[in-house]
């Protein structure tokens, strides 16, 4: 999957776009979709799928798929928001909170009407944060994202660790997806008994290929001369869009005017 999203990320349609306009873009986008209500927050989730899927030509299948990775991340953490617990004889002072329950022993396990309200709110907010991030991730080269950062005059130190996180990617991606193919191909997830022997084994394999590939990397630097600096190449052969600018200047301010409005609606 990775392998796939980076080839996107070469191949959009508003690849020719300057990355700083669509780095600002989308952290702009990030910014106000933290700092406003659910509402906005819908608002900007939708328009950034107009982005990527409108705009960008990235396939819906495609970008419905991550979405829905992502939306694991918040399913696993319903439990712990709506589901709360309290003694049976506290259960007058839960009345206003506690939507539906039952008694388990001397205990009263009930869904909060509070916690719904939360999980709602934090499930807006990471969708529409989630589609800022997902815009960048599938609109901008990594590489490009470095170059910009650099130009942007971020520490060197930072860049080079994220330079070298992103190399490491896919030397574990490829590493796993070999080590992989040789258990299945020997009927090493057969059972289940083998299927967590092989797993193990993947494990420990995986660890000592990567540091093998980390050994031949620094190496490979070493024998090539190369300083305390990373440089990529990156041509500027971009060609910003009035059309795009406007309407994304237009858009938060929008958004911002919008947020303004329901801030007004709620404290009067």
């Amino acid at each position: 999957m990775s392998l796939k999203l980076d080839t996107l990320a070469y191949t959009n349609k508003l690849r020719r776009l300057p990355p700083e306009h669509k780095l600002i873009f989308a952290l702009t986008t990030l910014l106000i979709s933290l700092s406003t209500h659910p509402p906005v927050q819908i608002l900007i989730a939708l328009w950034m799928g107009v982005w990527t899927v409108v705009y960008a030509k990235i396939p819906a299948k495609i970008y419905l798929k991550i979405l829905a990775v992502a939306s694991v991340f918040w399913l696993s953490s319903l439990p712990a928001l709506i589901i709360n617990g309290t003694s049976v004889n506290q259960i007058s002072q839960i009345q206003n909170d506690a939507w539906q329950g039952f008694t388990l022993g001397s205990y009263y396990i009930y869904i909060s009407r509070g916690g719904l309200h939360q999980v709602m709110t934090i499930f807006t907010r990471a969708f529409a944060s989630v589609s800022c991030l997902y815009f960048l991730m599938l609109t901008v080269p990594f590489t490009e994202v470095l170059q910009t950062l650099r130009r942007l005059k971020f520490p060197t130190l930072l860049i080079e660790l994220l330079l070298l996180m992103y190399r490491f990617i896919f030397i574990l991606w490829n590493t796993a997806t070999e080590l992989s193919i040789a258990q299945k191909s020997r009927f090493g997830y057969r059972t289940f008994r083998t299927s967590i022997k092989s797993l193990a084994l993947l494990i420990g394999q995986l660890l000592k290929r990567t540091l093998q590939k980390y050994s031949q990397f620094s190496l490979g630097l070493e024998a090539r001369g190369t300083g305390y600096e990373f440089k990529v190449y990156s041509p500027r052969r971009y060609c910003p869009s009035k059309r795009y600018i406007v309407e994304a200047i237009v858009g938060c301010a929008i958004l911002i005017g919008l947020e303004w409005w329901l801030n007004a609606r709620i404290f009067t």
